[in-house]
Formats: C-alpha cells, sequence, structure tokens
C-alpha cells in the first residue's frame, strides 16, 4: 500500500543522491521526513492518558530509538532479546523503563544478571525491568533467582487477549501467580499485566468482527486487572504497568473503555508492508532498501532453456530485460522501477539476483533498485548501518544494536 502521489520522482531523486555517493552497496534507507510524519500521526491516535513505550525490535538502532523516544517525550522501551537489553542498559540512564515483550528463559535472565555490563549513566536493571512471565512455572524459577541475586525483581503478567499466542488464558492461572507474588515476602514483585491483540485487526471479519474481538480483548484485561485491586490490593498501586497494543491496535485503544495505561509501538514509525492494515492507511512507508545494478542484459537466458528466451519474452513482456542485482534474498518487495520482478526460474540469492523489467524500465548499471522491507526487525540488523535522509538527501548514518 504505497502512496502513489509522487513515488517516481521520490525514488529517482533517492536514485540520484545514491549514485553520488562514495559508496556502492545494499544500503537499508531510513527517511526521516517521513519517520516525522508518521510521529504526528501516531500521536493523534494514542490514547491521552496512556504511557508510550518504543518497541526496541522494530527500530533496532541506538539512534534511532533515541530519535523516536524523544519526539514521543518517553523513557519507557520493549525489548525483546538478550543482546538488545545488554546494549541497552549500558546506554540507558536512571529515568529508564524497560519492560521485556516475551517471556525470557531463565537461563538468560540468569546470563544477563552475571553478564552486565556497568552503565555510565546508573541504570538499575532490578528496579528498571519488569520481566515478563507466562506461566507459573517459569514465575517460580524468577524467584528462585531472585534468592541466588538476593535482589527484589520486577515481574509483568502475560496474559492470553486473544492472540493465542501464551500466556495466561484464565483468571484461576493469573490468581494462582499472584499468590505466588503474594507469599515471596517482597523478592519478586507485581508490575502489571501485558496483552497484545493484533487478532484484533487481522482475524477475517468473516470469522469474528474486529469489535467484538477488541471487546473480548478487553473484558478479560479488564477482569483480571479488576481481581487484582480487589483481591490483592496489597500488590496494586499507581505505578503498575498495563500494557498492550502494537501498531495495527493503538487506534483502537484510543477510548476510555481500554484496560490500557501503557502502549507500545515501533514499526509504524517506519511502516514496512505488513503494516498495511486499515488502521495505518494513512501513515507511509519510511523505511526502503537500495541495492546497485551489477549487470544488465537483453532478454532473460535461463541455463538450459537458452533457446526459448524469445518465447519467455513473448509469454511475459517483464522478461524483455534482465539485471543482476547486489544481493536480494530479502524479505522485501520491489518498489522501484515500477514492474521490476524477480525471476523465480533463477531463484533469489544473497549475492546476485536476476530480476526482470519490460522495456520501458529505464533502468543501467550503477542505478540503484528499492524494496520495500516486509517487516523492520530483523532487515534492518542485515545492513549493519542505516542510511538515514532528509529531503532526499544523505544526511547521517546511524549503527544498529548489538546482537551477540
Amino acid at each position: 500500500m504505497m502512496k502513489k502521489k509522487s513515488d517516481k520522482n521520490y525514488f529517482e531523486q533517492l536514485n540520484s543522491t545514491l549514485k553520488n555517493h562514495h559508496r556502492a552497496i545494499p544500503f537499508l534507507v531510513v527517511d526521516l521526513d517521513r519517520v516525522d510524519e508518521n510521529i504526528e500521526l501516531f500521536k493523534a491516535d494514542l490514547k491521552s492518558n496512556a504511557h508510550f513505550r518504543v518497541v526496541v525490535k522494530s527500530l533496532p538502532s541506538p539512534n534511532l530509538l533515541n530519535y523516536v523516544a524523544e519526539k514521543m517525550n518517553t523513557n519507557r522501551f520493549m525489548v525483546f532479546h538478550q543482546p538488545f537489553l545488554s546494549h541497552l542498559s549500558t546506554i540507558l540512564d536512571s529515568k529508564a523503563d524497560i519492560l521485556l515483550g516475551k517471556p525470557m528463559p531463565i537461563k538468560t535472565a540468569a546470563f544477563f544478571f552475571k553478564n552486565f555490563p556497568k552503565s555510565k549513566n546508573d541504570f538499575n536493571p532490578y528496579s528498571q525491568i519488569q520481566w515478563l512471565v507466562d506461566t507459573k512455572k517459569r514465575a517460580l524459577e524468577y524467584l528462585k533467582l531472585a534468592e541466588e541475586l538476593k535482589q527484589t525483581l520486577r515481574l509483568n503478567l502475560e496474559i492470553d487477549v486473544g492472540l493465542h499466542r501464551g500466556g495466561f488464558q484464565t483468571l484461576s492461572e493469573v490468581k494462582d501467580v499472584l499468590e505466588i507474588i503474594k507469599a515471596s515476602g517482597g523478592k519478586i514483585e507485581f508490575s502489571g499485566f501485558m496483552g497484545y491483540d493484533p487478532h484484533v485487526v487481522k482475524v477475517p471479519k468473516i470469522l469474528r468482527s474486529q469489535k467484538k474481538s477488541l471487546s473480548s480483548s478487553n473484558n478479560f484485561y479488564n477482569d483480571s486487572k479488576r481481581m487484582v485491586e480487589e483481591q490483592f490490593s496489597e500488590l496494586w498501586n499507581d505505578r503498575l504497568t498495563f500494557n498492550g497494543a502494537g501498531s495495527p491496535t493503538v487506534r483502537l485503544h484510543n477510548t476510555s473503555s481500554s484496560p490500557l495505561n501503557d502502549v507500545a509501538a515501533g514499526s509504524c514509525f517506519v511502516k514496512p508492508s505488513t503494516f498495511d492494515v486499515p488502521t495505518l492507511s494513512n501513515y507511509s512507508p519510511a523505511c526502503f532498501i537500495a541495492t546497485p545494478v551489477l549487470k544488465k542484459m537483453k532478454d532473460t537466458t535461463i541455463p538450459g532453456l537458452e533457446k526459448f528466451k524469445t518465447l519467455l519474452r513473448f509469454i511475459n513482456r517483464k522478461n524483455a530485460q534482465s539485471f543482476f542485482i547486489y544481493g536480494g534474498f530479502w524479505k522485501a518487495d520491489y518498489v522501484f522501477p515500477e514492474d521490476l520482478q524477480l525471476n523465480t526460474l533463477f531463484g533469489a540469492s544473497t549475492n546476485q539476483t536476476m530480476v526482470n523489467a519490460p522495456m520501458t524500465a529505464n533502468l543501467e548499471v550503477d542505478d540503484f533498485v528499492f524494496l520495500r522491507p516486509h517487516q523492520s526487525e530483523f532487515v534492518f540488523l542485515q545492513f549493519g548501518k542505516l542510511m538515514i535522509t532528509r529531503g532526499n538527501e544523505i544526511v547521517d548514518e546511524w549503527g544498529v544494536l548489538d546482537s551477540d
């Protein structure tokens, strides 16, 4: 779902900029002008009394995270990967709050603490991290770890609000873990709930309406909150984190009936193609892969099918020209030049990939072709650095988070 009003001019200008750059390799381009536009749209979608939390995996660059966090006036982050957690622990200050976005194996949590890097900014890993737990067994494991560390660990409970990807499914299960926390003597602390609900906008309407899905999710979330307040009042306080939503459903929680006071998002600011959903229709794609053309050939010649190249061109006009690009085996779709397509007979390659285009395509060796990533979280990491642009001019290069 690309905006069509100026795509041709946009990519032609970006191609010209990259051709004048001192280096020609595959780049991951992030357009800060478009990121800014998306931030303003997001601010309007965000529930007025909800805190915003940046999803680190979706924007896996310290500079990009800091940029969005400052624009959104937040110091809250959601982390899904221990190496990212360790990296952030060295650069975040004492005001930051980290919520794990998935349950970490207890060995991973123990490894983190054992190898905790010294922070230059007084980051406290015990009071500033909420560890996500999804089962009674995992809660007990974290209790044991807290005892070994002789420190209090904060536990946020993952509840299944309809996605069915794990988490507590019944109030009885939630209650069992709250009892463990209550009886721990302060060794583990209840810090809130997390309930992720992308299914609300992705389940086909023929199966269940969006309104019904959202209502069901919110009802279980509210019931869980009510149980804490009424049956575990000693665990209840105004600092609890009730996290949920995500880029596709943030707008749906901009209502007083939402149980959330903490909303996480990240992908919507760069909008890879997986996030082409109605609730984000006004947002602009802000990240692209740009890679140079290495070779140009007439027709399409496939090993073993050499004598059929004229037939291939007759069958599909896009076989009129062949190009080999630098790399190409990415989770991404070709967006410029128009009508460019992967040659599926030759297949994608991490080295050189054959793409085809009709004769009308004005593409030469050393030009750049552009792809739009399906997701940002893994794709960004494949390029080492992000090429940052404004007004189709390169303004900086930003590194990515450590992955080991």
